[in-house]
């Protein structure tokens, strides 16, 4: 093996796949407020458009953040930042629920209410952004140019697979009362955080002759198509994610019964929406997508496809298991469309670019998700429906394009 081959900091497997458990950690953290914050904010008093700007602030200054953090990283070192990233994001997040919950009980109304949980929301975008990059930065120098790709993309594979299971794990949570889902990832990024801090090595100096690929920038032609198509995606998903919650309570009508509250049942219902969107995903993924290796040109549109029809369908069958089944469609597609997505955008660089391009769309989903909730809070202002149909329509067009583009691409650079 070649200096060139050689990982500037290794790390062992275990050690890599505690830093994709902190992803999963970061990705439940972030999720959640869409199945819980989205509906009680409502109850507390909040219009829509001020509920999804307390997010869509939050997630700019997140998405802002994240180049600052990833020069802290840099200085300060992977494993410190990673730790206090993980950290910030519990206790920030357990400040929100303190606040939300002083709102919900009538403590604070009105403007005072939505400031104060603006305030706490800003801290949670200044303060977590740090465990992406120095994560990446993490995987960079342990990789080699070979299996760089593969190890960023397990990476973003974690941010979406925790995406999903945190809204998913409030079916469980949800029956103890509506904010227990988010103490749940509160609980789980400080256990994750204090795992961190046993599992990886002390931070260490990378030799100063050693060299980081150059980064890629954003605009590059080669990777900029990619980076566009994926936050479209992403804006159009965020749309959907800001606003279900809000669809399945006013759709269904909830009402306190001696068992569970209405916020709970809203709280587990939409979970379940969820958890039928990461079983449909997960299914897929390692049930196909790993051991079949397909080519992603031609699962690429097939998968949007699917997301976009199982949309629609949400919206024209009414019974609860017939929309749940729609999102376990949507979540099979979603499992085809993005790591197809990130796939090709890799491979559009040479090899020794591959870690640089991965990293640079792994920007795609936090800057789409600034974004796809305050779109979806002002399209379900006008009519409830309306989110769902405007994000089939983005994921058609994208499904067609790829259709009649992307796949006639070479999926080597020239």
């Amino acid at each position: 093996m070649t200096q060139s081959e050689t990982p500037l900091l290794p790390l062992s497997g275990l050690q890599k796949a505690m830093i994709g458990i902190a992803m999963i950690a970061m990705g439940a953290g972030m999720s959640i407020n869409f199945v819980v914050v989205a509906p009680l904010a409502r109850k507390a008093g909040l219009t829509e458009i001020e509920v999804a700007g307390i997010l869509t602030l939050s997630a700019a200054i997140y998405a802002l953040m994240i180049p600052t953090w990833g020069r802290w990283a840099d200085r300060f070192g992977r494993k410190r930042v990673m730790i206090f990233s993980l950290a910030a994001m519990g206790m920030t997040n357990m400040l929100f629920v303190f606040a939300l919950n002083a709102a919900l009980a009538g403590i604070i109304t009105g403007l005072t209410a939505f400031l104060t949980l603006v305030f706490v929301r800003l801290w949670f975008g200044l303060l977590s952004p740090g465990l992406q990059p120095a994560a990446m930065a993490a995987m960079t120098d342990a990789t080699t140019s070979i299996d760089r790709a593969g190890g960023l993309g397990m990476l973003g594979a974690c941010i979406s697979i925790g995406s999903i299971l945190g809204p998913a794990g409030a079916t469980a949570l949800a029956p103890f009362g509506a904010l227990m889902p988010i103490w749940g990832t509160i609980a789980l990024n400080l256990a994750v955080a204090a795992m961190l801090a046993v599992a990886l090595p002390p931070t260490r100096k990378r030799p100063k002759s050693a060299k980081r690929p150059t980064p890629l920038a954003m605009r590059d032609p080669r990777v900029f198509p990619h980076l566009v198509f994926l936050f479209s995606y992403f804006v159009a998903i965020g749309i959907v994610q800001q606003t279900l919650s809000w669809f399945i309570e006013d759709r269904y009508k909830f009402v306190d019964t001696a068992t569970r509250s209405a916020d709970e049942a809203i709280v587990l219902h939409t979970g379940i929406a969820f958890a039928c969107f990461a079983a449909g995903m997960i299914t897929v993924q390692f049930g196909y997508v790993q051991p079949r290796k397909p080519d992603p040109r031609k699962i690429l549109p097939i998968g949007l496809a699917i997301v976009a029809l199982g949309y629609v369908c949400a919206d024209l069958v009414f019974p609860f298991w017939a929309v749940a089944a729609s999102f376990l469609a949507v979540g099979g597609g979603a499992a085809l469309a993005v790591p197809a997505a990130n796939a090709l955008g890799s491979l559009s660089v040479t090899r020794e670019e591959q870690g640089s391009a991965a990293a640079l769309l792994a920007a795609a989903p936090p800057a789409g998700f600034i974004f796809g909730p305050l779109i979806g809070a002002i399209l379900y202002s006008f009519m409830p429906e309306l989110p769902l149909y405007v994000s089939a329509a983005l994921i058609g067009s994208l499904a067609v394009y790829a259709l009649l583009v992307t796949s006639k691409r070479p999926v080597t650079p020239s």
